[in-house]
């Protein structure tokens, strides 16, 4: 028998973590209090309305790796159950938090020697990693071993692809995704980075785009250039509160692509949102390749 894990980084909510059957391990982040709030232990609805309005009127959250004895915390009850544990998570390349993580888990082989854990690395953050947790929770649902996870893993989380942009790079900058210098020049000429997440599992740019406008046909040229089976799997459109922008993406891919093309707008987590900032638009689909 093995337990899902996941963690709020990949989108999940507890709702959809309850359907799939995941437990949700909440990686914290703080506002100018200094106090760390943990999501969906420190409130139960993420308002992402308020939060973002937050950071656009100046605030710049701090995001932290989980300690050891947090891991323990997660993983020892359901080690003590004789369940092994499935953990899918955010990109191993973005948080030294999978060092605590490894740490922990030296500790609780020692206790528990006969049990295992199983990791699957998605190689993104956010919509980037929303996909996969829950293609992974419908195997899970159908009855699937971790083996059989793990080889669909080894062949489909490259096919997963994600292309991003922010209205503004300041976050970015702030946070080293991007150099300041890049930041600050593309605010004042609105030029809009064209981002994805590699199958490294690490951040990059791949083009640049003028304007909003500009930046969703970007997207959509993503979209269209390297989509594989695309009606047999659901397109994410991902936003940092800008509803509005994340609807223009879904009618103009139902418009290319049918109405009966699934899709479904995913709204961007706290602790990943400190860094992409407000107004992100993102899209993920399954593609031939990153």
């Amino acid at each position: 028998m093995y337990q899902l894990f996941t963690d709020t980084d990949t989108d999940i909510t507890p709702q959809i973590a309850s359907h799939y059957g995941y437990k949700l391990i909440s990686m914290p982040y703080s506002l100018s209090t200094g106090e760390e709030v943990f999501p969906y232990v420190d409130f139960e609805e993420f308002d992402y309305h308020s939060f973002y309005d937050l950071l656009r009127k100046g605030e710049l959250p701090k995001t932290y790796a989980l300690s050891p004895a947090k891991y323990i915390e997660h993983f020892e009850p359901v080690l003590k159950e004789g369940k092994d544990i499935l953990y899918v998570h955010f990109s191993k390349a973005m948080s030294a938090t999978f060092d605590s993580m490894r740490l922990a888990w030296e500790q609780l082989a020692t206790k528990y020697p006969e049990r295992k854990l199983h990791l699957i690395d998605t190689k993104g953050i956010t919509l980037g990693s929303y996909n996969i947790v829950i293609e992974i929770g419908e195997l899970a649902k159908k009855g699937a071993t971790v083996e059989e996870i793990q080889a669909w893993a080894e062949t489909e989380v490259d096919k997963f692809a994600v292309y991003f942009y922010a209205d503004d790079l300041k976050f970015f900058g702030r946070s080293g995704r991007v150099s300041n210098f890049k930041a600050a020049m593309g605010g004042l000429m609105g030029i809009r980075p064209i981002l994805t997440m590699n199958s490294k599992g690490v951040m990059e740019s791949v083009s640049k785009a003028k304007g909003r406008q500009g930046a969703i046909n970007a997207l959509l040229e993503y979209v269209r250039t390297l989509q594989e089976d695309i009606k047999a799997h659901c397109v994410y459109i991902g936003h940092s509160d800008a509803l509005d922008q994340a609807k223009e993406v879904e009618r103009l891919l139902k418009k290319e692509y049918g109405e009966d093309l699934q899709t479904e707008i995913v709204v961007v987590n706290p602790t990943a949102g400190s860094h992409c900032g407000p107004n992100t638009i993102g899209v993920s689909f399954h593609a031939k390749h990153r």
